[in-house]
């Protein structure tokens, strides 16, 4: 058995307050290097995506803005 503590374990997940009940959503979680991760609530044992602070802007303006 693995014991090793993952190095994002304590990150505080938000869901947005769009989101249903039915876990077809997305989480955002700020990590403590100033990291911003994305992952789904589907299956949250599946990893995350992770943007350095200069690439999250340009990320949320693409999702804003329907290039992604």
């Amino acid at each position: 058995m693995d014991t090793t503590r993952h190095p994002h374990a304590d990150v505080a997940w938000h869901k947005s307050s769009y989101s249903g009940s039915d876990n077809g959503c997305v989480e955002r979680g700020r990590l403590g290097s100033g990291q911003h991760a994305v992952r789904d609530t589907k299956d949250r044992t599946r990893g995350m995506l992770v943007f350095q602070p200069d690439n999250w802007q340009s990320f949320i303006d693409a999702v804003r803005h329907g290039g992604l």
